[in-house]
């Protein structure tokens, strides 16, 4: 068997372009390019939702809520660690040489 072509987003661009024309059958234009259907629709809803400006905020804040997180994540430790070091200092203190 052999392996599928990849295209590079640029040709998937130029898929999508044709299948939007007036007339166009998705089922053609996906034979033309030697591809399946559902790429041709597969790749037209990744490019629409590229295109929506709500899409991309959306993506976007969900990409600072993960970093945010992962930030709270060390924060938590680090004060951990510090409040250990804190009560080991402490216990040292009170402790006679």
């Amino acid at each position: 068997m052999g392996r599928k072509p990849k295209y590079s987003p640029e040709v998937w661009a130029e898929i999508v372009r044709r299948a939007y024309e007036p007339g166009a059958v998705v089922s053609e234009v996906a034979a033309d390019f030697g591809v399946t259907d559902k790429s041709v629709r597969w790749w037209r809803r990744r490019l629409e939702a590229e295109l929506d400006p709500g899409v991309r905020r959306a993506r976007e804040e969900r990409a600072e809520l993960v970093a945010l997180r992962r930030r709270v994540k060390v924060l938590e430790e680090e004060r951990e660690i510090l409040a250990k070091a804190a009560a080991f200092i402490a216990r040292e203190a009170g402790r006679t040489p």
